[in-house]
Formats: C-alpha cells, sequence, structure tokens
C-alpha cells in the first residue's frame, strides 16, 4: 500500500490534493481549507485564494462562516444543562419560553394559517432538539403560506436566512405563527436549533454565546469561534459569495468589512450563526470521538454524546425524513440523504456512499462540512466560502469525502 501517514497511504492523500486542487482550478471555487485527522495525526491542505479574483491566500487558521455546520457545535450548549439536570429532556418549555405555550397546528402544513387545531401537548426540549417540535424550514415549498410568513414576520430574511430581531422579539414574532405539525410528529429543519439557542441564554441568564464560549469554547481552546469575526481577525474572514445559478457568475452574499459577520449580531444563531476554523472544529469534533473527553477534562457526558451522535428519530420520523431527502436530492446537491438524526447533527443509519454507518456532523450553505467517524477514529472537514445556490461546493464536499475514504490505509 506504500508509505501511511497516520492511518492515511501518502498516494491517498496526494490525491485528495490533486482532486482538491481541481475544484480551484476550475475557478469555480476561489478557494478552500481542508483537514483530516485520525487520532493524533492531523493532515491539512489550503488551496487557492480566498477572493474570487485572487489576493491572499487560503490558510490554516482562515476564518469561515459555518452557515447550518454551526448545529453540531451549537447543541452542546443544551447537553450541558441536560448533563447538570438544569434541563430534562421531556420537560415542557413553557416556563421559559411562554411564546410557545398553548400552540395551534395547522390542518395542513401547506394550508391557510387560520385553519387550525389545537395542539395534543406541550413543546419538550426533547423535540427541540431532534427537530420535531411543529416548525422548520421547508424549501420545497417557498411559497406556502406559512413560508411566506416567516419571511413577511421578519423570523427570517429572504437573502439572509438568520434571525436579524433580538432573541426576545424574534420568539415573539414566532410566537403569533402555528406550528406546522403537532410537537414530536415530524423532522423539519433548522428553526429548532434557533430555539434553542433562546433556551440556553434564558436558563442560565447568559447570552448564548457566553455560555457556549464559557462551556465549551475555551475548555477546547476554541480561540477563534464564535458569532462575529473581531477587528482584529477580520482580514482572516473571506468574502461569502452566492454564484449566480444560471451563469456561474461571482456574486458577494456577504462582505467582510461591514458584513453580517463583522460585527455583534442581535441574535445568536444555533442554527447556522458560528464563524470559525478547521482547527477549532477539529478540537470540538475530537472530542465528541473521545466520549466528551478533552485531554483530561471532561467537556460532555459520555451519555449526552451518545445520545447527540446516535438517531434520536421514531422510525415513522426517520422515514419521512428519508423521503423528504430522496425527493429533493436535486435540489440539494445531494446533500442529507443519511438516514437519521441525532441532536443538532445527522447521523448515519444506512451505507449510502462512501461512509460507514455512525458517521455524524453535518454541511452547511456555505459550502462547508464535518463529520466524524467513530469506526475509523477520523475527523474530516472542508470550508469553501462558496454557497449552495451551483451544485460547485457541494461537488466539492462529495469528492472530499469519497477521496478521504479511498486514502484509509489500515
Amino acid at each position: 500500500m506504500g508509505q501511511r501517514t497516520g492511518g492515511f497511504s501518502e498516494a491517498g492523500l496526494r490525491r485528495l490534493r490533486e482532486v482538491l486542487a481541481g475544484h480551484v482550478e476550475s475557478r469555480r471555487i476561489p478557494g478552500l481549507v481542508a483537514l483530516v485527522g485520525r487520532g493524533d495525526e492531523t493532515h491539512v491542505e489550503a488551496i487557492g485564494t480566498m477572493r474570487h479574483d485572487g489576493g491572499a491566500p487560503m490558510r490554516r487558521d482562515t476564518i469561515f462562516r459555518m452557515a447550518s455546520t454551526t448545529k453540531p457545535v451549537a447543541v452542546a450548549a443544551t447537553m450541558v444543562l441536560l448533563d447538570e439536570c438544569r434541563l430534562r429532556l421531556d420537560d415542557p418549555v413553557d416556563r421559559w419560553l411562554p411564546e410557545l405555550a398553548d400552540r395551534r397546528v395547522l390542518k395542513r402544513a401547506d394550508g391557510p394559517l387560520d385553519d387550525t387545531v389545537p395542539a395534543r401537548r406541550p413543546i419538550t426540549v426533547r423535540d427541540l432538539l431532534t427537530a420535531t417540535f411543529g416548525l422548520g424550514l421547508d424549501t420545497t415549498a417557498m411559497g406556502s403560506p406559512m413560508m411566506s410568513a416567516f419571511f413577511e414576520q421578519g423570523v427570517y430574511g429572504r437573502e439572509w436566512m438568520l434571525p436579524a430581531p433580538d432573541p426576545d422579539e424574534w420568539m415573539r414574532r414566532l410566537g403569533t405563527l402555528p406550528l406546522m405539525y403537532q410537537p414530536g410528529e415530524r423532522w423539519l429543519y433548522n428553526v429548532g436549533d434557533d430555539v434553542l439557542g433562546v433556551l440556553v441564554a434564558r436558563v442560565t441568564g447568559q447570552s448564548f454565546e457566553a455560555f457556549l464560549r464559557e462551556r465549551v469554547f475555551e475548555p477546547l481552546g476554541m480561540k477563534d469561534t464564535g458569532f462575529h469575526v473581531p477587528a482584529d481577525k477580520i482580514d482572516r474572514l473571506p468574502p461569502l459569495y452566492a454564484p449566480d445559478p444560471r451563469t456561474g457568475e461571482f456574486t458577494v452574499a456577504d462582505e467582510v468589512e461591514g458584513g453580517h459577520h463583522s460585527r455583534p449580531p442581535a441574535f445568536q444563531s444555533g442554527g447556522g450563526g458560528l464563524d470559525s476554523t478547521v482547527d477549532d472544529y477539529h478540537a470540538y469534533f475530537r472530542m465528541l470521538l473521545n466520549h466528551g473527553m478533552h485531554g483530561t477534562e471532561r467537556i460532555l457526558s459520555r451519555p449526552a454524546v451518545e445520545l447527540m451522535t446516535t438517531n434520536r428519530l421514531t422510525p415513522e420520523q426517520t422515514t419521512a425524513l428519508q423521503a423528504w431527502a430522496r425527493s429533493v436530492v436535486h435540489l440539494s446537491h445531494g446533500q442529507g440523504q443519511t438516514g437519521g438524526w441525532g441532536f443538532g447533527m445527522t447521523v448515519r443509519t444506512y451505507r449510502g456512499d462512501f461512509a460507514p454507518i455512525g458517521q455524524f456532523g453535518w454541511d452547511g450553505g456555505a459550502g462547508t462540512s464535518t463529520y466524524a467517524d467513530p469506526e475509523h477514529g477520523l475527523v474530516g472537514i472542508l470550508l469553501t466560502q462558496t454557497g449552495m445556490s451551483t451544485p460547485d461546493s457541494m461537488r466539492a464536499i462529495h469528492d472530499f469525502w469519497a477521496t478521504l475514504y479511498q486514502a484509509l490505509d489500515d
């Protein structure tokens, strides 16, 4: 098999670099940073430039908008509170989130907002963690009354899919809307992750970011992770591009200076707001592979990590999730066909591609991907800032994982 490097063949790692470099040389992705880690060994590739027209090169410490790859990290705050019995999985959330009490539920998810029935039971912490509390983004039905209401109420912005109001105002607006499904009935994307951030802040009396920093980021040495990029680090942040779906022409979705991530946001989004680096994310996912330990320090209990990283959906919920993923493969460029969902992340429950059952993590619409694989003791991270308005960044992500698994040399 040739020489080995930390459980990878040298030929395999060369092939990995060649494939990633090909995506940059195609001029469809300006640059990227990739990290693969196994045990104590890490291998990093920084290829291309931060801007599509050249300029500063990508570096190992480049800071990226993590988009939905935020979810697997942000959920750790809730897990800390479960470990400390400050929350319980089946506690109704009404005590901390009265805006979600006494819900009405649409008779049809795509029906008029005034055609409702009462919720059969309260929303619980478990419902939020599993994305089954009854509200979520349906990108296949953006013109439905509920999706239109999300934008009209300012729960989300059409051009910037992160909450803009402060958490209390955001919750007030969310509380004016009915649920799409009964609590616990159906997996729905994203909204529960943002609600969890508000829940953590209200339970702890701290901002969501302050609690994450104290209990997760600082213990793990995640010094470049937060909900905005400080002025003294802003030169390490590339623009976020959203290529034109028809022409592929680069358009800037978020600039560096004066952009959304250049200043503290009013809402710290657990669904998609973090900025980070490959090394910070490697530290976090390595902690998950180590069953909650970072060196000699315990960040999360072993049972908490097991809850997060194994499928938590019922068979009925899992079937609905898999059917949805297969039906939108042409829209999501193949993202999400992994089988199950834990807390804040997907979990592979069947062998649908090169990755084995049990791999966990998620991807982000900014062109980011982070997964860990317990079977091989492996963490893989690929970060771009080329949004998924075209298939280009998702194709690079698929090729990264295909070549990474081929590079394994055991």
